[in-house]
């Protein structure tokens, strides 16, 4: 059971001009940040995060979702690595999350990129402008993970030389660059009608297809892609693009958890023939 704790360590960077937490249960989860469901003093019902990131980083991603119409809990405030949203709760609505998902993706920018590096799990994730998604994928998505130790150099080389080539001559010069969540996973939508952890750029909605079908423990439901598919149908030649896009959480997979991971990036890289 979720402790109670009247005195959580949520004071020393609490945003100026909300009420003060009068107490606060620690809730499960919270991998990468703790996470509680506070009571305020004015009887405000929220969830406080703290980050270990600056929180407006995460702030920015709620703001692009919730701007593309995507169901998110309301942002109160951000201040320091505290991040302080209204506590949301409801019945599943998967078909609603669907549609609001297909929207978004709708919703593009110029370029492939964000106006800022934001982060994917404990890492820094860099989101330079690129003009065309090969580069941008290559460089950001991909090149970006092989400098950690936890990547074995044998690993390493064999995707050095698929970012060499035939990583670009795979991927579409330039498709859509949609808004993309980053981590859309069953996990990270909370009652089946509300997305949380945001990780944005401007993409390919393909990265998000490959990632949100990559589960296959916890997939998002029918419903939510009967609704997906009635916005913007998913191109029959995805899934020859599905491994390489699949890349870039492989790699965050084994950063995060090490050595175990490799055997499916090893599988995912054998059967691209690489």
């Amino acid at each position: 059971m979720p402790a109670e704790d009247a005195r959580p360590p949520l004071v020393a960077d609490w945003p100026d001009g909300l009420p003060v937490v009068r107490s606060a249960t620690r809730l499960p989860g919270g991998w990468v940040g703790a996470t509680w469901r506070a009571t305020l003093a004015d009887g405000a019902d929220v969830v406080v995060k703290r980050c270990p990131y600056p929180a407006e980083v995460e702030a920015d991603g709620y703001a692009a979702l919730a701007a593309a119409g995507v169901p998110v809990p309301p942002v109160l405030a951000a201040r320091g690595r505290t991040l302080v949203m209204r506590f949301v709760h409801g019945s599943p609505d998967w078909s609603a999350v669907g549609a609001a998902i297909a929207g978004m993706h709708r919703s593009t920018g110029p370029r492939y990129g964000w106006h800022r590096d934001n982060r994917a799990g404990r890492y820094p994730q860099p989101n330079g402008w690129a003009d065309d998604w090969p580069t941008f994928f290559v460089a950001n998505r991909v090149r970006a993970h092989l400098a950690d130790p936890a990547v074995p150099a044998a690993f390493r080389q064999r995707l050095e030389r698929a970012c060499d080539g035939p990583i670009q001559s795979m991927l579409p010069a330039r498709p859509p660059a949609s808004l993309t969540h980053g981590d859309l996973w069953r996990g990270n939508v909370i009652d089946g009608r509300w997305v949380i952890d945001p990780e944005v750029s401007y993409a390919d909605r393909e990265l998000d297809l490959a990632y949100m079908l990559m589960s296959e423990r916890r997939p998002l439901p029918a419903e939510f892609w009967a609704a997906y598919q009635e916005v913007w149908p998913i191109p029959p030649d995805f899934q020859s693009r599905r491994r390489v896009l699949g890349l870039h959480h492989r790699l965050l997979q084994v950063r995060h958890f090490g050595a175990p991971q490799l055997e499916t990036l090893h599988a995912d890289l054998a059967a691209l023939g690489w």
